[in-house]
């Protein structure tokens, strides 16, 4: 909701008491130098910003691209999801995601003075899926938004990165991107090429998260991104070719009290058509009706679903011999939409340990399609390790 995620207004809430702490660790010491990747060993306890203090997501957003491909940084979470499914020419797979996340520390008009001192704190989650090897690769770094450390900005051009992790654009539309990120285990040098115009989520970007009227954020997508480049695992280059999924989302409110978490799926058919669908799981078994998904046609065209419009069911479970949790493994999917089509997939994990768990623990993970349409895509799991509202 991966975001994933992502949404993942929530995943980001539930990341903000360990990044707040570390950036305010950050702060008090000032060391310039000091590696965003390794985190200290104790942290000074800190007062979370305020959230009425923040712009919130409250009606339909006059959206200007690619300016809005950047930070709001009147919003008090924000999250940049790039997520991808490629192969070799011989037909060997992989997944990938590279997440950037940021957490206000307090509105920007109440900080003045040093460079040193951040308004802005900034996560990173990078994993990469070797199918045929069975591993799954993952790394996360915490930064401050200070003196070039981590960011997101369109001047002059489109660039979101933590340290050397970094999405840049080469033309000024953004149309085209670099994408690259390391680490000691694997390497990703990626080129996106936007296929589709923005697809804006909910009502023209608004996405409700419950009844209640400000529990929403802005949310569009770029639902496929043609992708080249290579994939570095050890010593060994593999040149890969595919498709990515973008996923920009800001607000400010959290999910309700009753909320257990959510699943998400960006799914890409072979028929140039892609699909997201997003469930939020309440405490009390149900599902909250505000959120539903998107259908995003060959021409671009998208269209808005309901959730009363798919149905989401697990077929298998999977139980993570790290953690404990348990998740679901597959999925039959059923999209009604009104007045089309009725289509019904099957979807699977690549791998069946796709499973964060430094910080927050959830899945995020590379699937297969198959079925009324066939096609890759990622699913994002989220609240199967406690609730995400006991994070807080």
């Amino acid at each position: 909701m991966k975001a994933r995620a992502l949404v993942r207004l929530a995943v980001m809430l539930a990341f903000a008491t360990s990044i707040v702490l570390i950036l305010f660790s950050v702060l008090a010491t000032h060391k310039a130098a000091q590696s965003s990747a390794d985190k200290p060993a104790s942290l000074p306890v800190a007062a979370a910003p305020d959230p009425d203090a923040f712009a919130r997501a409250i009606g339909p957003r006059a959206w200007s691209f690619p300016a809005d491909r950047g930070a709001h940084s009147a919003f008090q979470t924000e999250w940049w999801y790039y997520t991808g499914n490629l192969s070799t020419q011989d037909g060997r797979r992989f997944g990938y995601q590279l997440t950037v996340f940021r957490r206000a520390l307090t509105p920007e008009a109440q900080v003045s003075g040093s460079e040193w001192r951040a308004t802005q704190a900034y996560m990173a989650h990078f994993t990469v899926t070797d199918i045929a090897g069975g591993v799954f690769y993952q790394a996360q770094r915490f930064s401050r938004g200070a003196v070039g450390l981590a960011g997101a900005t369109t001047e002059p051009r489109y660039h979101v990165w933590l340290d050397d992790w970094s999405v840049d654009a080469c033309d000024d539309q953004a149309a085209t991107l670099t994408l690259a990120a390391a680490s000691p285990e694997v390497a990703v040098d990626f080129v996106l090429e936007q296929a589709k115009p923005p697809a804006l989520q909910g009502d023209h970007g608004l996405s409700p998260k419950s009844d209640e009227p400000d529990n929403a954020s802005y949310y569009y997508s770029l639902t496929r991104l043609l992708t080249s480049g290579t994939i570095r695992l050890g010593g060994e280059v593999f040149a890969v070719t595919g498709a990515s999924w973008m996923d920009h989302e800001f607000g400010t409110s959290a999910l309700s009290p009753d909320a257990q978490g959510w699943d998400w799926f960006g799914l890409q058919l072979d028929d140039n058509r892609e699909l997201m669908l997003g469930q939020i799981r309440r405490i009390d078994g149900g599902i909250e009706s505000a959120f539903g998904g998107l259908l995003v046609e060959a021409d671009g065209t998208a269209r808005t679903l309901r959730a009363s419009e798919f149905t989401i069911t697990p077929t298998a479970q999977w139980t993570s011999p790290h953690t404990g949790a348990t998740y679901p493994a597959a999925w039959t999917v059923v999209v009604t939409p009104e007045g089309g089509e009725t289509l019904t997939l099957q979807v699977e994990p690549l791998l069946a340990d796709q499973e964060l768990r430094e910080g927050i623990v959830y899945w995020e993970g590379a699937v297969r399609i198959s079925g009324d349409a066939t096609g890759y895509g990622y699913a994002e799991l989220t609240g199967y390790h406690g609730t995400m509202r006991s994070r807080f």
